[in-house]
């Protein structure tokens, strides 16, 4: 298991093969190539050298990918490695996970409560 950070240093999910796990063990994503997507089969971001999800600031119009198999279940372990220092970033480039961490959640997390 390889661990992603976002570029703060904080431990955010784990690639085990081509699928990308949150730090519960919960599937959020698969890569194909060097491409991370979403459950839902969109573009998110390039898996970097360092460890990092990242891509262009406007995201660029991809087509919408066939899910894999379904994952297999994992046990993320209790800590990781500590990050590496990451090079600063230019303008044109962010870090999935640091500015826009809800693209890797569930559809049942962006729907309001029903309690409400």
């Amino acid at each position: 298991m390889r661990p992603i950070y976002a570029s703060s240093g904080e431990w955010v999910a784990l690639l085990q093969g081509i699928y990308l796990y949150d730090t519960r063990g919960e599937c959020i994503g698969w890569l194909v190539g060097r491409e991370v997507h979403t459950l839902d089969g969109f573009y998110a971001g390039e898996l970097s050298d360092d460890g990092r999800v990242l891509r262009v600031r406007i995201r660029p119009s991809r087509p919408r990918r066939p899910l894999p198999p379904a994952a297999p279940k994992v046990l993320p372990p209790a800590t990781v490695a500590l990050a590496p220092m990451f090079a600063e970033l230019p303008w044109h480039v962010i870090d999935v996970f640091e500015e826009e961490p809800e693209v890797f959640q569930f559809v049942s997390e962006l729907r309001p409560d029903w309690e409400e």
